[in-house]
């Protein structure tokens, strides 16, 4: 009975955050199956009206989590990335419907459909036919992302661009790399100039651009055995933030601008707190103002939500397949540039964690087992984001294509029996 005690006190929690009432704190003793930590803060559009944190960021140095802590957010990264996109759009250096080859500097072609451009747009929104079949992230530090595409298992073979849905990480390394060939800066430091610094979020990708300080914060992830599987710093930053080069150096002089967007994973290298990801919600909330100042126009913020692709039931492929994602079919049914929409109602749609139909924008995030969340509610003006660390086997979801931690989280389940 006493598990049932400390889920049923985790869910009236959960509850009072949505409705913006102060919240009874997690309690301190958690079952061996739990998460190894877990954070939750709900905001609106100006504030952060409730925090609860539970667990250790690093269990074997009994360092208790916070909502201050960086996590390795997995692919909400891909919406932060999608910000920086869009101020690039908004100074006229990218445009989302050009054929990306003469900016890449190589002719990136489906070898089905050769004449078919692949625009950026079709990149943000993963209707650009690419898979990743033939790897994303393995790529040295003095390695081409060129060598990933020109390899034919890179490309969904049924389907020809803009005509189908398939979530693929691939597509990121190739906006990072669009995005440093457009600005001739390494994608890690234009996305603290046009995103992180402007939030005043202390965050970054891969931590090369992290202090030292801040990289000794970060939540360690771990396996189903509690083995630390990535973050484990030890009170400092990395030896190397990137793929070594194929010489095993680590010499970031070798970085070439647009020859390996890879290099500082924007599909899911971005460390971040959740109240850093709370900043974001401010500003997608405000509709491109934060603390008074606009960062984005609310036309570009619209962009971004979409959506650009709706399930129809045989246009895409409704849940990740890549090994890193936990949902399952039904899990993606609207989708914009790299914002996820919620609540589809439509058969063979499961996309709703919070089990109340509302529906909310933003994206999920799944890898190195970690589970996480940034939703917004745009008629309320409230979000919320979470995360779970240690839930690389998370069960499934009782109402959704998410999972049951997720589903807790969000505040949509009861608690197990």
């Amino acid at each position: 009975m006493g598990h049932l005690i400390r889920y049923a006190v985790w869910q009236l929690a959960v509850a009072a955050a949505i409705l913006l009432i102060p919240a009874v704190a997690f309690a301190d003793n958690v079952r061996a199956d739990e998460p190894v930590a877990r954070v939750r803060v709900a905001f609106d559009a100006e504030r952060i009206v409730d925090t609860q944190a539970l667990g250790w960021a690093d269990r074997a140095r009994g360092r208790k989590i916070s909502a201050d802590d960086p996590v390795r957010i997995a692919s909400i990264s891909k919406l932060v990335t999608a910000i920086g996109v869009m101020r690039l759009v908004e100074q006229g250096k990218l445009d989302l419907d050009a054929d990306v080859s003469k900016l890449l500097g190589w002719h990136l072609r489906h070898p089905r459909w050769p004449n078919e451009p692949i625009s950026l747009r079709l990149l943000l929104s993963h209707q650009s036919s690419l898979t990743d079949a033939a790897g994303y992230y393995q790529i040295p530090l003095d390695g081409s992302l060129q060598d990933i595409t020109d390899d034919p298992r890179a490309w969904d073979d049924a389907h020809k661009p803009g005509t189908f849905f398939r979530y693929a990480n691939l597509n990121f390394p190739l906006v990072a790399s669009l995005m440093e060939r457009a600005s001739g800066e390494r994608f890690d430091k234009l996305m603290q100039r046009l995103v992180l610094q402007p939030l005043a979020i202390d965050s970054c990708f891969n931590w090369e651009s992290c202090s030292v300080a801040t990289a000794s914060r970060a939540v360690v992830l771990y396996d189903a055995d509690g083995t630390a599987v990535r973050d484990d710093n030890q009170g400092s930053k990395p030896d190397c933030s990137v793929n070594r080069s194929s010489k095993g150096d680590c010499d970031l002089g070798q970085w070439w601008p647009g020859r390996n967007g890879a290099l500082f994973s924007p599909q899911g290298g971005l460390r971040i707190s959740a109240n850093g990801l709370a900043r974001i919600g401010h500003l997608l909330l405000g509709k491109g103002v934060v603390d008074g100042k606009r960062v984005l126009s609310t036309a570009s913020v619209r962009e971004l939500i979409g959506p650009a692709w709706n399930y129809s039931g045989t246009n895409g492929i409704s849940f990740e397949e890549d090994d890193s994602g936990q949902g399952r079919k039904g899990f993606f049914c609207r989708y914009g540039l790299a914002v996820q929409t919620l609540a589809t109602r439509r058969p063979g749609c499961r996309d709703d964690p919070f089990g109340d139909g509302i529906e909310r924008f933003g994206h999920a995030g799944s890898a190195y087992g970690m589970l996480a969340g940034l939703w917004l509610d745009a008629r309320s003006g409230r979000g919320v984001a979470y995360f779970a660390t240690g839930v690389p086997d998370a069960p499934a979801g009782r109402h959704s294509a998410f999972t049951e931690v997720e589903e807790y989280l969000s505040g949509g389940n009861a608690p197990p029996q």
